[in-house]
């Protein structure tokens, strides 16, 4: 009775172990054998963890090298032609590539993994494409784990509808095809998974929580009746989560052993659509009701009303307990967080807490509420003071957001801004800059952590990154950009940096979570009321600006980046916690513009990633994050340009918001899907400036000149040249200087030979 099952398990280690591994891998400091021993150890770790933690269903498989997605890429044949000459290693060199790209070819597209900060590496196809089980990762975790640790654990894959929804190349009239084409590798995979000995096989479908097409129903019943016929020793869980399923009815009558839903991000749905169409006797449930994807505490005793309720329809031995989602979303113990104390740190669970949780909620499930009754009396206490608490309370949250929005439109339209600007700036057609970071050498990364504690004082800090601001605002110029950054040397991550200086926060020393690859992230909490405490970017910027004469651009981060790349308070809607945010953002915009700083760019690269599931759902997000992004820069000049960044993400989705957004100039990450975004630009005209990225910044190998000048007439195909720009992908934050320059003079050359090529024709004079 009340049987805890695991999702998922953070992959990076305590200590970001995993992330080091794979670095010192890729610049040759560990030979492959001993990268495969410290993966393996790490493996294993994770299943004694969750074992001693009394998970009684431990999921294999949410391990991987780089992504889970990417796994099964390779494991299913789905490489694409440009691979072809590293097929016959089909070992890392394959695998590496896909992933971040090798000598002139270009790495496989990377896009949010649904609406979380995560990045997965997407599949290819083409019509060609004849998917094949060449290797069979989740056998080898499952007999791993049976003969190192005796464990006979619950593989996880990702769903063949999921796969293919989730994948390029397949249009929504052929899906159909793909998945027949798919169908028989699913199928040979479970037969041997079945033949090793396991019991449950954990198929993940998270597109079935957004929109799906009625005639796909059908096709799903298909796939889960092959399936079935295939292993029908195997006990299958279909797993959903980060919003309930509509068509309810329909996913219950699918033939498997299990279903899985979110009951925590489904808004009570799903608990409402059992009471009224109730579950099927032979279904075992699972129920998702502690976060997957936050890291507040549960409130017990909401979950175990939930579970009241469930019990009502459901007998609890068919009751599973879950976290929502996998905990790949949160970081991994708090048991190395010392600094934080009192109701900061208590009103937190990371990946080895929220386990903990369920065990609280398996007793008593169990045993009855009377033997977690000192559990249930702490943790209500807990609640009562985080909603009592002063840092919560600051100023009503209503004022926040009746504020008229057409107050923070900005005075003029775009053409009339361009004009000003234009004059005031004068610069060349193609203008060219980057995306706001350069390189973070070992060498500042050092001089930051002696900072912070307390081993370099604050002017010897400041000397540093004022030789290096000096530093490459000089190389910026000698390599011709026309307009230029400061560099973000004083930042570690673009959230983490702004949220430290803004009141409302809180920080962890080591809540790392994965964001792609090896890039792991630091995300601030949301503690409290968002307010502006003095200038945050204002010294670093005036200065680099006082040493050239060319426009410096000051670098912000967005509200919706700031919100969506934060762990968020949850006892008030996220639109409020948004406009705490703008307004906060507001008052350093005009910091800058009121210290002369004419150019301002405020990055959104997450805008996409926290739209809903549901398209239906989109207008409301998308209508308060335009109106927050208007609300941080809707108060400048018009001579004041704004720029914006947005990065990984389907822009021909949300191209209409771009809009809206009203910035001056827009910068996108499009090397991994440039011909995508080129056809929605044909068929959907942009009207601002506008920056596609030439080369991809996140991959070590770089274009040549050539290859940079035919992305810039590809752009140019779609793009007015007055309105285009021309900037890296992403910022240069982890890329080394040598990487930095040799890319940015063939971006500089690239576009000089355009211009060039325009005047000629009389595009331009």
């Amino acid at each position: 009775m009340g049987t805890v099952s695991n999702l998922g398990y953070p992959r990076i280690g305590e200590q970001r172990e995993w992330k080091k591994a794979l670095e010192a891998y890729w610049i040759g400091e560990l030979p492959e054998e001993q990268l495969e021993g410290e993966l393996k150890r790490l493996r294993l770790h994770h299943l004694r963890k969750q074992q001693a933690a009394g998970v009684d269903l431990i999921a294999v498989g949410d391990f991987t090298r780089y992504d889970h997605l990417l796994d099964h890429s390779v494991a299913f044949g789905l490489v694409p032609e440009r691979f072809a000459g590293l097929q016959a290693d089909g070992g890392s060199a394959l695998y590496f590539a896909m992933a971040r790209g090798a000598e002139g070819i270009a790495a496989c597209e990377m896009t949010k993994w649904f609406n979380t900060n995560y990045h997965y590496i997407v599949p290819e196809w083409t019509q060609e494409s004849a998917p094949e089980l060449r290797s069979n990762p989740w056998l080898a975790d499952f007999e791993e784990a049976k003969s190192a640790l005796g464990i006979v654990t619950k593989p996880v894959l990702v769903g063949p509808y999921t796969f293919v929804r989730l994948s390029k190349g397949i249009a929504s009239g052929a899906r159909e095809q793909a998945v027949h084409k798919l169908l028989p590798v699913y199928a040979q995979l479970l037969v041997q998974l079945e033949a090793a000995g396991a019991a449950w096989i954990q198929l993940d479908e998270p597109a079935l929580a957004g929109d799906v097409d009625a005639g796909d129903w059908p096709l799903l019943s298909e796939i889960y009746h092959v399936l079935r016929a295939a292993a029908p020793q195997l006990k299958l869980m279909v797993q959903t989560y980060f919003d309930a399923v509509d068509n309810y009815e329909t996913l219950v009558s699918l033939p498997v052993d299990g279903i899985g839903l979110d009951f925590v991000h489904d808004r009570g749905v799903s608990l409402r659509q059992i009471a009224k169409f109730g579950f099927p006797s032979q279904l075992v449930l699972g129920a998702g009701i502690v976060d997957g994807r936050n890291i507040w505490r549960s409130d017990l005793t909401a979950a175990l009303a939930v579970l009241d309720c469930l019990k009502q329809c459901i007998p609890p031995e068919r009751i599973m307990l879950q976290p929502s989602c996998s905990l790949l979303h949160v970081p991994v113990t708090l048991k190395h967080e010392k600094k934080l104390q009192g109701i900061e740190r208590l009103a937190l669970a990371f990946a080895d807490e929220k386990l903990g949780e369920l065990a609280v909620l398996r007793t008593a499930l169990r045993d009855g509420i009377s033997a977690v009754k000192l559990e249930l009396q702490d943790n209500a206490l807990l609640f009562d003071a985080l909603r009592q608490s002063p840092g919560r309370n600051r100023f009503a949250q209503t004022s926040v957001s009746m504020d008229d929005g057409a107050a923070f439109s900005r005075r003029s339209a775009f053409n009339e801004r361009r004009k000003a600007q234009q004059a005031k700036w004068n610069l060349p057609l193609l203008p060219t800059t980057t995306i706001g970071s350069l390189p973070q050498t070992p060498e500042i990364r050092k001089a930051r952590q002696q900072w912070r504690t307390g081993k370099l004082d604050d002017t010897a800090y400041e000397t540093l990154i004022r030789a290096k601001i000096a530093e490459w605002i000089a190389l910026q110029e000698a390599i011709g950009l026309d307009v230029l950054v400061h560099g973000e040397f004083e930042r570690s991550d673009r959230v983490e940096f702004f949220g430290e200086c803004l009141d409302g926060y809180v920080f962890t020393e080591n809540g790392w979570v994965q964001s792609y690859g090896s890039r792991c992230v630091k995300p601030p909490v949301v503690f409290g009321d968002v307010a502006h405490i003095a200038p945050v970017t204002l010294a670093e910027t005036v200065y680099a600006a006082s040493l050239t004469s060319k426009p410096v651009k000051g670098m912000l981060t967005g509200p919706l980046t700031m919100l969506n790349g934060s762990f968020v308070r949850t006892d008030i809607p996220r639109k409020e916690v948004a406009f705490q945010l703008a307004d906060a953002i507001r008052a350093e915009v005009e910091a800058l513009e009121a210290a002369g700083i004419g150019m301002i760019q405020v990055d959104e690269p997450a805008l996409r990633e926290g739209a809903p599931l549901k398209q239906r759902e989109w207008k409301e997000y998308l209508g308060w994050g335009v109106e927050a992004f208007k609300r941080t820069v809707g108060t400048v000049r018009d001579t004041t340009q704004i720029h914006t960044h947005l990065c990984y993400s389907d822009f021909h989705e949300m191209l209409g918001a771009i809009r809206d957004m009203d910035a001056d100039v827009i910068s996108l990450e499009t090397s991994r899907n440039h011909g995508t975004l080129i056809e929605s630009l044909h068929s959907e005209a942009y009207d601002k400036g506008i920056g596609l990225g030439v080369y991809d910044s996140h991959s070590p190998f770089i274009p040549d000149t050539a290859e940079m000048e035919r992305i810039i007439l590809e752009a140019l195909d779609a793009v007015p040249p007055e309105l285009l720009w021309v900037n890296p992908d992403c910022g240069l934050k982890t890329r080394s200087i040598e990487e930095t320059l040799r890319s940015l003079r063939r971006m500089v050359e690239a576009a000089d030979r355009i211009r060039g090529s325009l005047v000629q024709i009389g595009v331009f004079t």
